[in-house]
């Protein structure tokens, strides 16, 4: 795993996830516990990393696998508990499973296992991918759902998850398959990035929430383009795109930070400062 591909990672175990875990609704506190170890599992995780491949490295991994592994299984007794399939909750229960496979990948990843005969590159771009197209995209069309009630919102907490859903099936399909997943997954980003500018930011109370709303859903306009000619040449070879290293830096480390980040602490914002009371119009 390259340094820039791990730091992405990291920063997705130690502070995405933990910083997103708090903005779902948990009424019976059945999160808190997880909430409370996620970030120390995260700095395992993180640890790995740095570290060759190999039984070491894959025991770190092991237990930050260990966390996601749980929070998958709380998406299941949430499931089992709501009995609702309302779009919000879809796109709750999304966030809640992909980091499972973002830490089945990563175990893999640095046991230097080829896991459904998966190189090392791919398991480490899914680590990155499940975390932030998987966990924080569906999050955060979740709190858009939830929040702003129209149609249009409701449609992006379905295409986000659908979207993971169908990249996800192409990795063991076909390119074609992977392209379709790629497609919905940018219309239903690139939606969510119009709401997000159009509803959600005019209605921040104070100016720093609407900035990093802001620059959540301008950023998420222009990453989902390169992601979309990344996924067309798996299709056509010689259409011209940047290479994986390029990738990484600028779609990676911008969505990560622009979107993911920027996103969920507006969002925190929205939800917890006593300020920001005012609901989208």
């Amino acid at each position: 795993m390259t340094v820039l591909v791990g730091t992405i990672v990291a920063l997705g175990m130690i502070v995405i996830v933990p910083l997103g875990l708090r903005l779902i609704d948990d009424e019976q506190r059945r999160l808190h516990p997880l909430i409370q170890i996620w970030p120390m599992a995260g700095v395992l995780g993180a640890v790995s990393l740095v570290l060759d491949r190999g039984a070491l490295a894959a025991a770190l991994a092991t237990a930050y696998g260990v966390v996601t592994l749980w929070l998958a299984v709380l998406a299941g007794l949430r499931l089992l508990r709501r009995r609702s399939l309302q779009p919000a909750e879809i796109a709750v229960l999304t966030a809640m499973v992909t980091p499972l496979v973002a830490g089945s990948s990563l175990v893999a990843e640095r046991a230097g296992y080829e896991l459904f005969g998966f190189g090392m590159t791919i398991l480490a771009l899914t680590v990155a991918h499940f975390h932030f197209a998987g966990f924080a995209a569906a999050l955060i069309a979740a709190l858009v759902a939830s929040t702003v009630r129209s149609v249009p919102a409701e449609i992006v907490a379905l295409t986000v998850p659908a979207g993971t859903a169908i990249v996800l099936a192409g990795y063991f399909t076909t390119g074609e398959v992977e392209l379709l997943g790629a497609l919905v997954l940018s219309v239903g980003m690139w939606m969510l990035g119009w709401i997000l500018w159009r509803r959600v930011r005019p209605a921040a109370a104070t100016t720093v929430t609407r900035v990093l709303i802001g620059t959540s859903a301008v950023v998420v306009a222009v990453t989902m383009v390169l992601a979309l000619n990344w996924a067309l040449t798996h299709i056509w070879d010689d259409l011209p795109h940047l290479s994986l290293t390029w990738m990484a830096a600028t779609h990676g480390v911008i969505n990560a930070v622009g979107f993911a980040l920027c996103g969920l602490l507006g969002w925190h914002r929205i939800k917890f400062a006593p300020a920001e009371v005012r609901a989208p119009a």
